[in-house]
């Protein structure tokens, strides 16, 4: 079916002809009281007529619609031309005169008609221009936004199973090395236990041979030798030692320890930008929030690992060195204040020092290799005497007093609190091993002794430590490991070195709750460097730079970090 010039669509391209019969000229202009299409030179003709004009005759884009003929219902030979203003009804002529319109006011249908018909005509010109072809952009941009979440997605699968892969590999290496430790121990005790059986075997081969030289004496026919020869002596039963076998702490992980190590996936903290729309370009060139969303996450991405570097980075610059005096050795350090420092040796020496190395006053304790002393926020000594099984203070006038009793148990480890006070204690029996934790009133707020498991944190807590989290990370010299606990007691973690020997002695942290825990093997001779989630970063301090075996560290709140090494009575210091 052939479209009338009223049904030709507003948007499409064409060209109309005159209505005027045999003219095939372009039409126009467009008559509005004839709905006639014309030429130019049939406008003319059409206006010359006396009877049209006063016709309007408008440029064509100005036409208005022709009323579609439609008959009155009250009166079917009359047409429905006009519109009750007031009842807003369509009517006749013959309607208009009728006593439910009188005094009505009545507007040209034709006139509504086609003023209603320019406005739904500018709408579909909307529609067509505008809102289609940008709903269609915004959906070429939701595909494009599918796809990329779909790429980002499975980039992200990726990196987790390789996260996975790279944990089982690691696992694998662990258990593998701990199997070769636990084979070399197994060998060193047998071979022990070898020698001593040979050793007995010598015995009893000596035994024998001295019995039958006794039973000879008591023959009848030896009588003499009896009585003039002297009695051997019996040797003594050689001294053997029952080995000690080691123990295995099992680490009791959670699904959620697991995803810690594995990592997960970071969700933006903020909602996503609403797409622009606009009717200045029907370009399909947009940026999505999706995209601005992951652009967001590389950035952040980028920021955690230029964080990650920087802990990873962190070195360590000799500033200076001395001797200090009173000690033969260096076994731990405590920091009183910015130009002074308390330390300790192996055989009991308590030395109170300037920077320079110069003594100031040095007391005789009982303490030997652990970290027994501290100073409080109000620079008192605090020192344990593990065989009184007491602690006592030094105020600042350098009087000593019994500050806690610790009933049966020796106390070898002590740290005060830079968060609130507390005194936390690492104490031992003949059998088990707690650290515990005393306010400033000498009350015993907690203990802190085994795991969720009923199985024993520590052996012997030689070294102590709080973290800025609230963490309580002890060094476990029996256990070779560093121990960690939250505040409320239960057991984070377990670090136990990065090889076979791991020898664990003074610990400290530092500001950004890096934990800080000296190698005291003689073959490994380094300070390793944790953060406080017990993730290995570096080597901190190694031979390199002239460390032998390190048993004491601290750091400093302006990060000038302290070393004393077992062997010598001299204290380094370095910029951290």
């Amino acid at each position: 079916m052939a479209l009338s010039k009223m049904d030709i669509p507003p948007r499409a391209q064409h060209f109309l002809e005159c209505d005027i019969e045999e003219c095939e000229k372009n039409c126009e202009f467009y008559c509005n009281n004839c709905h006639l299409g014309l030429c130019k030179q049939c406008k003319g003709e059409h206006l010359k007529s006396p009877k049209k004009k006063n016709h309007e005759v408008v440029l064509y884009q100005q036409r208005k619609r022709q009323l579609p003929v439609e008959k009155c219902d009250i009166h079917p030979t009359k047409d429905v031309d006009m519109l009750c203003e007031e009842c807003q009804v369509a009517v006749c002529s013959k309607c208009a005169t009728l006593a439910d319109h009188r005094r009505h006011i009545f507007i040209d249908l034709e006139t509504v008609y086609a003023e209603k018909y320019k406005v739904f005509q500018e709408d579909i010109s909307k529609i067509h221009e505008y809102f289609l072809p940008t709903s269609k952009t915004l959906k070429k941009e939701i595909k494009k936004d599918s796809s990329e979440i779909k790429q980002v997605m499975d980039t992200i699968r990726t990196s987790m199973k390789t996260e996975g892969e790279t944990l089982k590999s690691l696992v694998d290496t662990v258990i593998s090395d701990n199997l070769r430790q636990l084979d070399q121990i197994e060998y060193s005790l047998l071979e022990d236990l070898k020698s001593q059986d040979r050793t007995v075997d010598d015995y009893i081969t000596y035994l024998n041979n001295l019995l039958k030289e006794l039973h000879r004496y008591l023959s009848p026919t030896e009588h003499k030798k009896l009585m003039s020869e002297k009695k051997p002596e019996i040797q003594p039963i050689p001294e053997t030692t029952k080995p000690v076998t080691p123990g295995f702490t099992a680490c009791q992980y959670t699904k959620s320890d697991v995803a810690k190590l594995l990592g997960k996936t970071h969700i933006p903290n903020t909602k996503g930008e609403k797409r622009e729309i606009t009717c200045e370009t029907m370009e399909s060139v947009y940026n999505p929030a999706v995209k601005s969303a992951y652009k967001q996450m590389k950035e952040n991405r980028k920021k955690s690992d230029k964080k990650q570097t920087m802990s990873l980075s962190a070195s360590v610059t000799k500033v200076r060195e001395f001797r200090v005096p009173g000690v033969d050795d260096v076994q731990h350090i405590s920091l009183d204040q910015s130009d002074r420092l308390w330390i300790s040796d192996d055989e009991g020496n308590l030395v109170q020092t300037d920077l320079q190395g110069n003594e100031i006053q040095k007391i005789e304790t009982s303490g030997r290799r652990e970290g027994y002393h501290t100073v409080t926020g109000d620079r008192n000594l605090i020192f344990a005497d593990q065989y009184k099984n007491v602690i006592n203070r030094i105020t600042q006038d350098n009087k000593i007093t019994e500050f806690i009793r610790t009933g049966d148990w020796a106390p070898i480890s002590i740290h005060s609190s830079h968060i609130n006070g507390d005194l936390l204690v690492g104490m031992v029996t003949d059998e088990e091993a707690k650290v515990a934790r005393y306010n400033k009133s000498r009350k015993k707020l907690q203990k802190i002794q085994r795991d969720n498991t009923g199985q024993g944190l520590y052996s012997t807590p030689r070294y102590i430590t709080e973290n800025i989290n609230g963490d309580i990370c002890t060094s476990d010299f029996s256990k070779k490991a560093v121990v960690v606990v939250n505040k409320s007691g239960r057991h984070r973690f377990s670090y136990t070195g990065q090889g076979s020997m791991f020898f664990p002695y003074g610990i400290c942290t530092d500001v950004l709750g890096h934990i800080l825990v000296c190698d005291g093997h003689f073959v490994n001779n380094t300070v390793h460097l944790l953060d406080q989630d017990g993730q290995f970063l570096s080597l901190l301090l190694t031979q390199k730079q002239g460390v032998g075996c390190p048993c004491s560290v601290c750091v400093d709140d302006e990060n000038n970090l302290y070393v004393g090494q077992q062997i010598f009575n001299r204290l380094k210091v370095y910029k951290y």
